[in-house]
């Protein structure tokens, strides 16, 4: 199952708020709320073409998982972590497809970082390693984890060089029912790919870093686990195309710009 968050391309027509939908080929079937509480299919439909792709959710946090393959902990010279290595990035900082990644000015080394990502549809705390951890897993998205990697290297820690406006691009929707023991992750700039692994090369899988978590912060439906990013790291300028994709899942694309003056 698909699930979108979008509006009408047409400022005129109706529905025109944020609606939460299910793709079905080439037509969205509007539901009556969140995808994560009591809902129904309604008997309104639109075209894909019809509507704009929003980020398919709006999460109270969203928690990054660092250096969780081997081979990005290498390439930037990094240990592997002993555990897993955490960071939040804000609400603020989230974008949909097709909306564009604005370059800092605070920044000379923006990079991408193609992810999959969990979305959360269960509100869970404290869960014991017994517990079925990804039957609190709604679905998972594409999500590219920019960075302004020459901050984050003169910052130590993460915050800022994670953070800025429009640096967590989410989307296209939802996929729900999937297997993200073996999955392929790849990132493409301007059609040329940069990166592809397997999740099966996680260090510490899915199912665990749910359950890590839920023993710092209650994680809470809408919420969203970046997963970490295989290796392949690489620049983005202005005019760049980028494009997360994951298997079954779909892909991700968004425009690179320089912020306006």
């Amino acid at each position: 199952m698909k699930i979108c968050r979008y509006v009408m391309r047409d400022p005129t027509s109706t529905p025109s708020l944020p609606r939460y939908g299910l793709i079905e080929s080439e037509n969205v079937i509007e539901i009556s709320g969140p995808p994560w509480g009591s809902w129904s299919p309604s008997s309104r439909s639109v075209r894909l073409a019809e509507v704009r792709l929003l980020c398919p959710v709006e999460p109270s946090k969203i928690v990054c998982i660092g250096r969780n393959y081997t081979a990005h902990a290498t390439e930037l010279g990094n240990e592997i972590p002993k555990e897993p290595l955490i960071f939040l990035k804000p609400p603020s900082s989230v974008i949909g497809p097709e909306e564009p990644i604005v370059l800092p000015k605070y920044s000379q080394q923006v990079e991408h970082e193609g992810e999959i990502a969990l979305v959360l549809g269960r509100r869970c705390s404290h869960l014991r390693d017994t517990d079925d951890a990804l039957s609190f897993v709604l679905g998972y998205t594409c999500l590219n984890d920019v960075t302004a990697r020459d901050l984050q290297k003169s910052d130590v820690q993460f915050t800022r060089a994670k953070g800025f406006d429009t640096f967590c691009a989410v989307g296209p929707h939802i996929e729900t029912g999937l297997d993200p023991s073996n999955l392929v992750v790849e990132t493409h700039v301007n059609g040329v790919r940069r990166q592809s692994g397997s999740t099966s090369l996680m260090i510490y899988p899915p199912a665990f870093l749910v359950r890590w978590i839920s023993r710092m912060m209650t994680l809470v439906p809408g919420d969203v686990i970046a997963t970490g990013t295989p290796a392949g790291v690489g620049p983005l300028v202005a005019g760049d195309t980028v494009e997360v994709s994951v298997a079954g899942v779909g892909v991700l694309r968004n425009p690179v710009r320089q912020p306006q003056a």
